[in-house]
């Protein structure tokens, strides 16, 4: 697989301008106040399926040949990627499939069907809805997409961390959530591109840590999937991912789900945001590693917002019970 280029990601920006907004970057008194740092948060939570892999979705899809939109497409997903796709799919008239394990998030359910997808329901994990997903594209001619191993995906995805560096130039720290790794590799090509001295921070459960282990082994392994946090929800690392991050991807932290149920709490608290699991992972990091960034100026990459009810209810059960202790 060939590794995207700085200019594959311009590109992407040009193919994805007319069909998503730019996303702010907010800096928010509360959590500079918790962090004892300046603090941005990147609103990948506001992009029209409430998560920043729809850039990747939309540059991929735009792509696509003729032979290859009449076939249609299928991916597998515990949500954010199939919405991307389904959300892609419905731009460009393409037929989509998503495959989904048996507990996937309603609410990201309901969103893909209401885009024209069709849902299928397969397994308890990703992993085995993801391995049902490939045979179902070998049997019926269907263009996979796969959520890591995609060129386009990652140069697509990229596009939020060039957006971030234009509006926040000299940013010191940039802290990404981290699945499959698209996000994190594609910030850390535009981040060796435009300020190779930019501190880039990847941060997974440590509940579901196959892409922490294969770069710290640098080699490809599996590991427990057992998050919270469907969209850091994967037992397999992705080798294309993998092979950028293990080149240029210098720190990697794990945090503990209760951590990241704080963090959910704290977005809504202190940034009045709506995170999901995998977008408040780089509040959460970035507390644990509060000591170490005072005083810094730091980038969150808020990936997405599409946290369920029950998720939700949780976290804050967890925040009001701290603070009454």
């Amino acid at each position: 697989m060939q590794i995207p280029t700085f200019q594959d990601v311009l590109r992407a920006r040009q193919q994805i301008a007319s069909y998503l907004p730019r996303t702010p970057l907010y800096s928010y008194p509360a959590l500079n106040e918790l962090l004892a740092a300046q603090v941005y948060v990147k609103h990948e939570n506001y992009q029209p399926v409430g998560a920043f892999k729809v850039r990747g979705g939309v540059n991929l899809i735009a792509r696509l040949t003729p032979e290859e939109r009449a076939r249609g497409v299928i991916a597998a997903s515990t949500g954010n990627h199939g919405q991307s796709v389904a959300y892609a799919a419905r731009l460009f008239g393409v037929k989509a499939r998503i495959v989904v394990p048996e507990g996937a998030n309603p609410g990201k359910v309901a969103a893909m069907r209401g885009m024209g997808a069709e849902v299928i329901f397969h397994g308890p994990t990703y992993d085995e809805a993801k391995s049902y997903c490939e045979e179902l594209a070998r049997q019926h001619g269907y263009r996979y997409i796969h959520s890591g191993d995609e060129p386009l995906l990652i140069a697509g995805v990229a596009t939020l961390t060039l957006e971030i560096l234009e509006d926040c130039p000299d940013l010191e720290v940039l802290i990404v959530p981290i699945g499959g790794g698209s996000g994190a590799a594609g910030a850390c090509l535009v981040a060796r591109t435009l300020n190779p001295g930019l501190r880039v921070i990847g941060v997974q459960s440590e509940a579901a840590p196959a892409a922490y282990e294969s770069w710290r082994q640098r080699r490809l392994v599996t590991a427990p999937n057992r998050t919270l946090a469907e969209g850091l929800a994967t037992g397999v690392s992705f080798a294309l991912p993998q092979q950028i991050l293990q080149e240029k991807l210098r720190e990697f932290v794990l945090v503990s789900d209760e951590e990241i149920l704080r963090a959910i709490a704290w977005m809504a608290e202190l940034a009045h945001t709506l995170a999901e699991g995998a977008g408040a992972a780089a509040l959460a990091a970035a507390y644990r590693l509060r000591d170490e960034l005072q005083g810094k100026k730091v980038a969150l990459v808020c990936s997405g917002g599409n946290v369920s009810l029950e998720q939700l209810q949780r976290a804050l059960a967890l925040r009001l019970q701290e603070q009454k202790q």
